[in-house]
């Protein structure tokens, strides 16, 4: 299959971070980092009982990223495939981030959790529910050595 397949944003992220340098590569470890989704004004019906939800999933359009097939990860050393990490240089770039919902105001979500850029394009949010969306596993791949790495771990400039 080689169709096309076109998304339009919903809203755009202000966040107080402006280069993907130094800024932080998961939400769990910017638990305190806040920032404000700004729905646009076609799409505000949508944000009905939203604010009943603690956490939402944010989808993105990481705009700044590369597309790679094979990176070295923020938290390991080591090349990995892409589809095996969650670095943003990728063939679609898409992001995730589940983040803290703090406010509603009209159509600006005030949010913490923020590991998104100034500008970063948003095509869905989701609800988080943990029992829909929690698995237990112990099968983490990589990630079994890597994650001892994320509190002090920040972007640079290796997905470039």
């Amino acid at each position: 299959m080689t169709d096309t397949i076109t998304l339009r944003p919903i809203g755009i992220i202000h966040s107080p971070f402006q280069s993907t340098q130094g800024m932080p590569i998961q939400t769990v470890a910017a638990a305190d980092a806040e920032g404000e989704l700004e729905i646009f004004e076609e799409f505000t019906a949508g944000l009905r009982d939203i604010e009943g939800f603690e956490f939402l999933i944010l989808l993105t359009h990481l705009h700044q990223a590369v597309e790679k097939l094979e990176v070295v990860p923020f938290m390991d050393t080591v090349s990995h495939g892409v589809f095996a990490t969650r670095a943003p240089a990728r063939p679609n770039r898409i992001g995730l981030s589940i983040v803290k919902l703090v406010h509603l105001n009209e159509r600006i979500l005030r949010f913490r959790g923020n590991d998104m850029l100034d500008g970063t394009p948003v095509i869905d949010i989701k609800p988080y529910v943990p029992q829909l969306d929690v698995r237990q596993t112990e099968r983490i791949g990589w990630f079994g050595h890597g994650l001892q790495r994320l509190p002090a771990t920040v972007s640079d400039d290796r997905m470039s």
